[in-house]
């Protein structure tokens, strides 16, 4: 098996633009768009549509989105093409319908209406400039007559395998003979290439209205869901603009989508981390120490207040004043590991991230999950969608801000980063992982901002995670480490899976080349021209 913690390679140069994400394929499609003349949009659009295909646990269109967009000179905006709860999805049907505490992965009542259509299409529509089939082209090629499998990818797929064998329609496409596939092995999706070429001739009304999104509730309610055709006629639109919110870091704006994500919790950590000197006078150890002791701060108050922003108002503002990041900063102990925080949400580390700058100079950052590995498991055999699990992250308690209601966004943990100086965008960055994501985006900017280290670099240096009352930590991680980490309390967990992964594009500020990086922990790559 290829050893995804010791791989590296330095950062890519390019002059005029480039593209990074975790697939070749992906990194391909979104090139070609590129040096056809498309801009960050097309490129971005071409390639997580590749990656709906080729990375089918990771991400589909029946998933969600959120993205950052930066035009070159213009104001920056978020996009939030998260999906809402159906109408009757009040917390009293789902305890009658047995459920509780926790909505399971696979459980129909996991499936929200599916956003990233409407994120894509929004995007598309306001900022596009080549036709929906030139971009799902080369989706399309590798969903109707088939793509290589990658070694990561055949790595995660096998590890879901039991998972997958749950729903027959899904294991009768994901595990062939009964098995997922082995790294270069051919793999299809059809259906998939019949709904892209119907989104690329109707838009939203392709997915959302008609036929399919009949089938698709019928399929649903089939199951016991709550879902509607009009739950999904809503959400042909439920994608929406929406302002960053940001901190200062280090000298830079480090800009984030606002709740519903958890991107206020990446904040959050920064705002801890600046009140400590984190350059490179800093042991491993008490770098480590500090970034799980902030991490679990902010993860505590995530569980506990971030939602739907309707249910939790001016709660960026709060959290991130100086009276709660001072009280937060002065709990941390260097020399002993707090007691773990509560957490309420469950495990997940299902996610696509990729970013952009074209030749003219204008930037986005992207993402787009199904949740949990494969989402809910749930594929409707008539369409060929996938359905997220994105429901899963609600909780069913009275009064919770992420409490599931009719129409309500649920706390969501995939977040695209952009770094920002002056007002002009000088890097769209993102880290994969679930979880992981927030902690992720503050750990690679300190490497960067604090430590001064080259872009891939960052991205390829041994990671740490404080999940719960465990701090996880890969191979690279020394032994003297790892023995100082344990007498400060820490409880250790060695990984044997990487975790997370990223993408970056630096914009040089002196000579306006672009620096990409794409973690070696995934199959992907950075290219441009």
């Amino acid at each position: 098996m290829f050893d995804f913690f010791s791989a590296r390679r330095p950062s890519t140069l390019a002059q005029e633009a480039m593209i990074a994400t975790s697939h070749p394929l992906s990194t391909a499609a979104g090139l070609d768009i590129l040096s056809a003349g498309g801009n960050a949009v097309d490129a971005a659009i071409a390639a997580v549509a590749v990656q709906c295909v080729v990375e089918p646990h990771m991400t589909g269109i029946g998933g969600d989105c959120f993205a950052i967009y930066a035009p070159k000179g213009g104001k920056i905006k978020a996009l939030n093409g998260s999906g809402r709860a159906p109408a009757a999805a009040t917390l009293d049907a789902l305890k009658a319908a047995g459920l509780g505490p926790e909505i399971p992965q696979t459980s129909p009542h996991a499936v929200t209406i599916p956003g990233s259509v409407s994120a894509w299409c929004r995007l598309h529509a306001d900022h596009g400039s080549l036709p929906l089939d030139r971009l799902f082209a080369r989706a399309i090629h590798y969903a109707e007559n088939g793509y290589p499998v990658t070694p990561r990818v055949a790595m995660d797929w096998a590890a879901c395998t039991e998972l997958v064998s749950g729903d027959p329609h899904a294991a009768a496409l994901f595990l062939p003979d009964g098995v997922a596939p082995k790294a270069g092995q051919r793999h299809a999706q059809p259906l998939l290439g019949t709904r892209l070429r119907e989104i690329a001739a109707k838009g939203v009304a392709g997915f959302y209205e008609g036929e399919t999104a009949a089938k698709m509730v019928a399929h649903l309610k089939a199951l016991g869901g709550l879902h509607s055709e009009e739950d999904f006629h809503k959400g042909a639109h439920q994608a929406h603009w929406v302002e960053p919110i940001s901190t200062r870091y280090a000298g830079y704006d480090v800009l984030e989508c606002p709740p519903n994500g958890q991107g206020l919790a990446a904040l959050l950590i920064l705002r801890i981390l600046s009140k400590f000197d984190m350059g490179e006078t800093l042991s491993e150890a008490d770098r480590i120490h500090l970034h799980a002791e902030a991490a679990k701060l902010a993860y505590h108050h995530r569980d506990a207040l971030i939602g739907d922003p309707a249910a939790c108002p001016n709660i960026t503002e709060t959290l991130l004043s100086d009276q709660v990041v001072d009280k937060l900063a002065s709990r941390i102990d260097m020399a002993r590991a707090a007691p773990p925080a509560l957490w309420d949400e469950p495990p997940h580390k299902d996610t696509v991230y990729l970013c952009v700058v074209d030749r003219d100079g204008n930037a986005i950052s992207f993402i787009n999950s199904l949740f949990h590995g494969f989402g809910s498991t749930r594929l409707d055999p008539a369409t060929g969608v996938l359905f997220q699990s994105r429901g899963a992250s609600f909780r069913l308690i009275e009064g919770h801000p992420n409490a599931i209601g009719p129409g309500k966004l649920p706390m969501h943990t995939i977040i695209p980063g952009m770094l920002c100086k002056d007002g002009a965008a000088v890097m769209p960055f993102g880290v994969m992982g679930g979880q992981y994501q927030a902690a992720g985006h503050a750990a690679l900017l300190s490497g960067l901002l604090d430590r001064g280290m080259e872009l891939q670099a960052a991205m390829d240096a041994p990671r740490s995670f404080a999940e719960g009352d465990i701090l996880q930590i890969e191979p690279g991680i020394s032994e003297s480490v790892r023995n100082d980490l344990a007498a400060r309390g820490h409880k250790l967990a060695v990984q044997t899976s990487p975790i997370g992964g990223s993408q970056a594009i630096r914009i040089c500020e002196d000579t306006g080349f672009l620096i990409g990086g794409s973690d070696t922990r995934k199959d992907g790559m950075a290219l441009g021209f």
